[in-house]
């Protein structure tokens, strides 16, 4: 029989990626969405079959892994982690996928302060005793950091980086470059069982850096302003789109980014998948039309 592939968070960065990479390749693969929208039928136009599901209902999701060879767990910075954990991951053993591969966070540790980055410690315990092969990955900051909430037009007008992560250093991944690890684990997961990889791009820089390298492509001068990470956690004080839960986790990897936690560079998406992963130049590039101010 064919096999068929779950793809959790199908609409997100990582998992759009993960669906494009498998779909490429002629695979047959389950998209599973929080809801219908314009990116889930993007998804079904190259040929997914999309599946509208909560990972909070275990019933929808034992539905969603009916039949699946091999499963993407990813899950949003938000309360729930653990929830949605356990029952992926009952539910995984329940209809006998071969593997899992879960998105955890290069901070994960079990006497982190982010709740979310203990979380994810905890999660990857549990998904190592579920009975199912799991992979965890790992990853620095993405670089798609640049992109989300209206930053890169905020980056393209101003000409600023305004980030509370003072002189730390780290080597920004893109959710391109995950979606093909992600995809080549789902169809060769043998190698892969039981094994973390921390994910990193190919240079690590720290943010004056950064500023400078992303100028050119941009054709403006960007500048790094760092900040204080009260003034970050400030900024989030009158906004009621700001959970709670996030804005702990983003102060507190705020200080574990300062404090080195996100630095080094390996060559495991080269290795994986047999390609470079993208410098911040090139993912500018093709970012571009994100940065149109």
């Amino acid at each position: 029989m064919e096999p068929i592939y779950l793809v959790a968070g199908a609409t997100g960065p990582t998992g759009s990626s993960a669906v494009r990479e498998l779909r490429k390749g002629g695979a047959r693969v389950r998209a599973l969405v929080h809801k219908l929208d314009e990116r889930a039928e993007s998804l079904r136009g190259i040929g997914a079959e999309v599946f509208v599901g909560d990972l909070l209902d275990y019933g929808a999701v034992r539905s969603a892994l009916q039949g699946i060879t091999a499963a993407y767990f990813v899950y949003p910075i938000r309360t729930g982690l653990v929830d949605a954990t356990a029952y992926f991951a009952q539910a995984a053993l329940d209809e006998g996928l071969e593997a899992v591969v879960n998105m955890s966070q290069i901070s994960a540790r079990p006497d982190s302060k982010s709740h979310a980055a203990r979380d994810h410690w905890i999660c990857e315990r549990l998904l190592d005793r579920c009975g199912v092969a799991t992979t965890h990955l790992r990853p620095t900051f993405f670089a798609q950091w640049l992109l989300y909430h209206g930053r890169s037009k905020r980056i393209a007008q101003t000409g600023t980086m305004r980030f509370p992560f003072g002189n730390g250093r780290h080597a920004p991944i893109a959710a391109e470059d995950q979606g093909r690890v992600i995809a080549t684990i789902l169809k060769k997961p043998g190698p892969h069982a039981g094994k973390t990889y921390p994910l990193f791009g190919p240079v690590e820089m720290d943010h004056y850096e950064l500023a400078t390298r992303i100028s050119e492509p941009l054709g403006r001068q960007v500048t790094y302003v760092p900040q204080e990470i009260a003034e970050f956690r400030a900024q989030f004080a009158n906004n009621p789109n700001a959970p709670a839960h996030l804005v702990q986790h983003l102060c507190e990897v705020a200080q574990d980014y300062q404090d080195g936690l996100f630095k080094g560079t390996n060559d495991h998406v080269e290795r994986i998948t047999g390609q470079k992963p993208l410098g911040i130049e090139d993912f500018v590039r093709l970012h571009i039309s994100e940065f149109a101010a």
